[in-house]
Formats: C-alpha cells, sequence, structure tokens
C-alpha cells in the first residue's frame, strides 16, 4: 500500500511537471497571437484615418488652389505624399510617408493663415476642422498602436516570455515610429 503512495506521488509530480510547462507554453502562444492580431487591427485602425485623411485632402486643396496659384510647389508636394502614402506598404514606409504627408499639409496650412480671405471661408474652415479632427484621431490611434507594440515586445523579450517567444516563432514588432527628418521644423518660404 505504501509503495503504491509513493509510485502515485511520482506520477502526480511528473504530470505537473509535464502540465504546468504546457499550460505555460499555450498560454504564451496564445498572448502572443492574440497580441498580434490586435497589433494588426490598430494597424488598419490607423490605415483607416490615413485614408480619411487622404481622401479630405484633395477637397481642400481644391478649395484652396483658386486663391494660391501661386503657390504649386506646396501641391505638388502634397499630391507626391499623398502619392507615397497609399503605395506603402510596412510600417516604416507608411510612418515615413504619413509624416511627409503631414509636413507638406503644415506648410498648405501655414500659407492658408497669410491669406485672410481663405481663412474667411466656410468650406475652406471646415475641411480645416475635419482635418484636424483627423489628425487628433490618427495621433491616438498611433500612440494605441505603439502602447500594443510596446506590450508584445515585452513578452517577446521579458523571461520567461523569451523563452517561449523562441519556441513559437515571436519576434519583436516595429513602432510607428518619426523620422528625424519630421522632428524638424518645416521652412516655409513665401
Amino acid at each position: 500500500m505504501k509503495k503504491s503512495y509513493i509510485f502515485l506521488g511520482i506520477v502526480a509530480v511528473l504530470i505537473l511537471l509535464l502540465v504546468i510547462p504546457l499550460g505555460m507554453f499555450i498560454s504564451y502562444s496564445n498572448s502572443f497571437k492574440a497580441l498580434n492580431n490586435e497589433i494588426e487591427a490598430q494597424m488598419k485602425q490607423i490605415d483607416n484615418i490615413l485614408l480619411r485623411r487622404h481622401d479630405l485632402i484633395p477637397n481642400l486643396v481644391n478649395s484652396v488652389k483658386g486663391y494660391l496659384a501661386h503657390e504649386k510647389e506646396i501641391f505638388t508636394n502634397l499630391d507626391n505624399a499623398r502619392n507615397r502614402l497609399l503605395e506603402a506598404n510596412t510600417v516604416q514606409e507608411k510612418a515615413a510617408a504619413s509624416n511627409a504627408l503631414g509636413s507638406a499639409l503644415n506648410r498648405l496650412l501655414m500659407v492658408v493663415e497669410n491669406y485672410p480671405q481663405l481663412k474667411a471661408n466656410e468650406q475652406v474652415n471646415r475641411l480645416m476642422d475635419s482635418l484636424e479632427g483627423t489628425e487628433n484621431r490618427l495621433a491616438v490611434e498611433r500612440k494605441r498602436y505603439n502602447d500594443l507594440v510596446k506590450e508584445y515586445n515585452n513578452k517577446v523579450e521579458l523571461f520567461p516570455g523569451n523563452i517561449f517567444a523562441v519556441m513559437v516563432g515571436a519576434t519583436k514588432k516595429d513602432y510607428f515610429e518619426v523620422p528625424e527628418t519630421v522632428r524638424e521644423n518645416p521652412e516655409v518660404n513665401l
């Protein structure tokens, strides 16, 4: 009878030694997948807002073009930046294109500020308000994306998650970063 208790005890310990790591593996594997899905969904939300901004800009440009026929470079830069954004595929490309578009848009808005007849135009004001709201939403969604990436990267890099990350092939994700060139104040020559 005593030997059977010892045998059952050894079997129970062995089962625990197998079940606990297996449970941890499954838990970490699922959390990597769940966070990855959240990151992908958040990137799609950023894409939605970038598309909204992309769609608003031509309306603003067309409203302003008549007043600013001599500011062709601004419109060319905006158009080029919009096209780069549509062609972007990776997070880095999207971040760079988004920042280039934001920079070109800032130049346009600075020029608009210098034309009182434009500031008084109701359509231009509505479009600028919509664009400002879109920019604010974009900033919030970028932050949410980066927060999810931070959480995911912490799981991938910190113990014991780093062990399970290697087992399931989870690697660090890229943040939605602002390039150094965008951190500089834009130069506006009128």
